[in-house]
């Protein structure tokens, strides 16, 4: 018989007993995301902390026994509500997996646990003269096994890719308890179907990945940021267009709007300059003297332009600060209203400023506040929206913008989700931008490699 008792004591009897977390208040903790939306609070039976590959597969084994799902929870730094126990059930914590086994320099490889902090793998890939590109906001706190859950990108897509681009092997515990390697240690691979690709965004529905070989790249021996400030949003789009046509090919293009520019300057000072209507953060790296000439041929092409303002860096100092303010966007938001939520559409370059005006003026005819950031050099859009969930009429307000502004994307021939997944917030809509065949042959790979539906059910669709 299945009871919640049951299933609490098969798991104390496989794992420390510290490990496996039962009270309400604990599991409370453990009920949301960085997403943080009232209309999804159910708790999960049990939380349990992972240490080894082994103790997944005994968690495994007892939630096929029972039938019961199994969520997979690193940092807990999702936006879309792709961690929670919606059904109950068991969520994996793996904050103690997070031990970087083995760094190659030879190879150019490190091969580590899902719990491993993204920006900790850059510090000690640095060490040794490396360099692991995929740069989520959040890296400070994020981790390998959530990006390789939501395909995580990330500024520096532009110019190296997202994680997807970068995971050559992963060791993934499949719905029976059994392990699947997916690769090699080489570099290549053309030998057979590519498994590897399924679970990269797969958020967990297909099988948990226990351990990630990743590709390495030498480092960068410098770097430089520019700041250029537009009195017009088109006229931003246009520089991207620009540069890129110049044949120059910038570390990062990213985006900020009058709004996100001047929350920014409210609450983190950063003399960003709060009349401008948007902002283009561009950084270029490579050997010193290429990174000088591309940032002169970069200033040129922003003030032919319009832009209105430049700012470079000369010291890492102002390097830091101009990215500090850059990824403190959401943070300031959240000081706005109790809450703030953000997303990621992604539309050809093309469209990008029917994008982002048409966001505005859906914010404007809901009441709502937008502060719009981005990876606009590959077409991505965050819109942050502060926001109160106690004020119902304000939440209602905010589903309606959140529709039209998917519905505005899918006719800019965009899709939903760059490198934040879709979790259970956008499973609604996902019909808008793929193809119903498409989404059948999902939902028959869903169905193969997870029959009983326990790993992660009912997210993407």
């Amino acid at each position: 018989m299945l009871t919640k008792n049951n299933i609490i004591k098969d798991l104390k009897n496989i794992l420390p007993r510290e490990n496996v977390l039962s009270e309400l208040e604990e599991r409370y903790a453990y009920s949301q995301d960085a997403t943080n939306i009232p209309s999804i609070k159910n708790l999960a039976d049990a939380v349990v902390f992972v240490q080894s590959i082994e103790e997944v597969q005994a968690v495994v084994r007892i939630a096929k026994k029972y039938k019961i799902p199994l969520i997979c929870r690193g940092a807990g730094t999702n936006v879309v509500g792709a961690c929670l126990a919606e059904h109950g059930g068991i969520i994996l914590n793996f904050s103690k997996m997070n031990k970087i086994l083995e760094l190659n320099r030879q190879n150019m490889t490190a091969r580590v646990q899902p719990g491993v902090i993204v920006g900790e793998l850059q510090k000690q890939a640095e060490n040794v003269g490396l360099y692991y590109p995929p740069d989520p906001s959040n890296l400070a706190v994020s981790t390998i096994g959530g990006s390789i859950a939501q395909s995580s990108g990330g500024a520096r897509t532009f110019k190296y890719g997202s994680t997807k681009d970068y995971i050559i092997d992963m060791k993934v515990v499949m719905a029976d308890g059994e392990i699947l390697q997916t690769g090699s240690n080489t570099i290549k691979n053309a030998t057979g179907y590519n498994l590897g690709s399924l679970f990269i965004g797969s958020e967990g529905t297909l099988g948990i990945v226990v351990e990630a070989t990743v590709k390495l790249i030498p480092k960068p021996e410098t770097h430089r940021v520019l700041m250029a400030y537009f009195d017009r949003i088109e006229e931003a789009v246009t520089a991207v267009d620009s540069i890129i046509e110049q044949r120059v090919f910038p570390t990062t293009i990213d985006f900020m709007d009058k709004n996100a520019i001047q929350t920014v300057e409210k609450f983190y000072p950063s003399n960003l300059l709060t009349d401008k209507e948007a902002a283009l953060i561009i950084e270029v790296d490579g050997f010193s003297n290429a990174v000088e000439y591309q940032s002169e041929i970069i200033k040129n092409i922003l003030r032919g332009s319009n832009a209105s303002a430049i700012q470079c860096s000369t010291t890492e100092d102002e390097y830091n600060k101009i990215w500090t303010a850059r990824r403190s966007s959401m943070g300031a938001c959240a000081k706005l209203r109790p809450n703030v939520t953000t997303d990621d559409v992604i539309v050809p370059r093309e469209n990008l400023a029917k994008l982002v005006l048409g966001i505005r003026e859906i914010c404007t005819k809901y009441k709502l506040e937008v502060c719009m950031v981005g990876h606009v050099g590959d077409g991505s859009v965050h819109p942050q929206i502060p926001i109160d969930y106690r004020d119902a009429e304000e939440y209602r307000r905010f589903k309606l913008a959140k529709s039209e502004i998917y519905d505005l994307t899918a006719r800019l021939d965009g899709i939903l989700s760059g490198e934040h997944g879709i979790g259970a917030l956008k499973r609604d809509y996902i019909h808008m931008v793929v193809n119903p065949l498409a989404l059948e042959y999902m939902r028959t790979i869903k169905k193969t490699f997870d029959p009983d539906n326990i790993l992660n059910p009912y997210k993407i669709f």
